[in-house]
């Protein structure tokens, strides 16, 4: 299995509703995505995939947060402005701009050094029963 890592930088201010009902102080960070891809054959380049085409669809995704408020995009009127909603979102609409055979691992978002989410979906392989 050959897996390649791609990281993106945006800069977006966000705002969480804490548990009770208050919000805390709208905040800026400078955001870091990187999206592990995988491939178990390497394609005619003798690449997972092309580093300038994945950055670019990571680019094209978070381009709308870039010096925004989070709450302004579509996604987070509806959800919650965290990084673990950050990187599902961003695996979601990466997911089907990936080439086949090519498969997304994780995308892993970095609110600030040291805290980071990740998402990823975990699929289990089918056992047979004895």
């Amino acid at each position: 299995m050959f897996i390649v890592s791609v990281e993106t930088r945006f800069r977006a201010s966000h705002q969480l509703e804490l548990p009770d009902g208050s919000k805390e102080p709208l905040h800026w960070h400078d955001w870091a995505v990187v999206a592990d891809v995988s491939s178990g054959q390497l394609n005619k380049m003798g690449v997972v995939m092309d580093f300038h085409r994945l950055k670019a669809a990571i680019d094209s995704i978070v381009a709308e947060f870039n010096n925004a408020h989070l709450k302004e995009a579509p996604f987070f009127r509806q959800n919650s402005p965290s990084a673990e909603n950050v990187a599902r979102y961003v695996y979601e609409q990466l997911l089907p701009k990936l080439p086949s055979p090519v498969k997304l691992e994780r995308i892993k978002v970095v609110e600030e050094p040291g805290c980071a989410a990740m998402f990823y979906k975990y699929v289990l392989a089918n056992v047979a029963s004895s």
